[in-house]
């Protein structure tokens, strides 16, 4: 039931993941000005900061997290290191994809350049690290040779 669980909330975040770092991107870069090397629109950045660490925030959760379930983060890390791979098999048709996907407009340059800059392979090669661990496939709930819970804070 935890790995059922776990694909459902990986197949959830993936998404997530893709559309806010791809918004946050954006977002602080239309919040200054490159040339002049000063901030247009303090309260875009900030927010655009914010949703970025908050994506950093949740993969970092999901890569820490022993009571998650490794499907959590292998399937958000499949979606993006398959994504990675078609756009070097294919740049074309991969940097066509996120104009057939709903929402239109900015959101569709901020997955492009992300695609492209290989910072989407980056989140998933960081979210395939969890699933090689063999504690995260068990139940979380073993016993050792003295009958002793390890994972319980009522031990001796």
């Amino acid at each position: 039931m935890r790995h059922a669980f776990g694909f459902v909330l990986g197949v959830l975040l993936t998404p997530a993941l893709l559309y806010g770092a791809a918004w946050g991107y954006v977002q602080a870069g239309q919040s200054f000005d490159g040339t002049g090397q000063e901030i247009t629109d303090r309260t875009r950045i900030y927010g655009a900061f914010a949703l970025l660490a908050a994506v950093g925030l949740v993969m970092g959760v999901v890569i820490v997290a022993r009571w998650a379930s490794p499907l959590v983060s292998l399937v958000p890390a499949l979606a993006l290191l398959g994504a990675s791979a078609y756009f070097l098999a294919d740049p074309g048709r991969a940097l066509d994809l996120p104009g057939k996907v709903p929402p239109a407009g900015d959101m569709d340059f901020g997955l492009r350049m992300l695609l492209g800059s290989g910072i989407y392979g980056m989140m998933g090669f960081a979210l395939l690290m969890p699933t090689w661990a063999p504690r995260r496939w068990g139940s979380g709930h073993r016993e050792d040779d003295g009958g002793v819970d390890f994972y319980s804070t009522r031990g001796r």
